[in-house]
């Protein structure tokens, strides 16, 4: 007896486990298909204010979690398995991809509030994206 309930016990976890990996490989795939890429170089003082004003906040809002950023070297030229429209002339310039394609981007930093208003217009005309409602306690 005891046989057949550690049989039906490890298939059940078995089902569960590959369960659980598929919906990693699933996840996994949708968290890396919409990605921002920050064109960057050192000494760019426009680089240094984004990264200052909005780099520790980026992967913690909702377009941050939604197109994760990736910052690369203009110097380095177009990451492999990406394709840009055309090459990144000016720094810092902010690349969408989908599916390492690109689909849109923004030339320069504006400012913090201009820059969260040209992404989210981008992400929405672009993608799927939808911004969460606010919460009461967010208001």
């Amino acid at each position: 007896m005891l046989s057949v309930i550690q049989t039906v016990n490890d298939d059940a976890m078995l089902t569960r486990l590959f369960a659980a990996l598929a919906a990693l490989v699933f996840l996994a795939g949708q968290a890396v298909a919409v990605e921002l890429v920050m064109v960057e170089q050192k000494g760019c003082a426009h680089c240094e204010t984004w990264h200052s004003e909005i780099g520790p906040i980026y992967p913690k809002t909702a377009e941050g979690a939604f197109a994760p950023l990736r910052v690369v070297n203009i110097r380095e030229g177009t990451p492999e398995g990406l394709r840009f429209a055309r090459p990144a002339v000016f720094t810092p310039t902010f690349i969408l991809v989908e599916n390492g394609v690109e689909i849109g981007r923004i030339e320069g930093y504006p400012g913090e509030d201009f820059f969260w208003g040209l992404l989210e217009m981008m992400l929405k005309a672009k993608t799927n994206y939808t911004k969460p409602a606010e919460t009461a306690a967010g208001n």
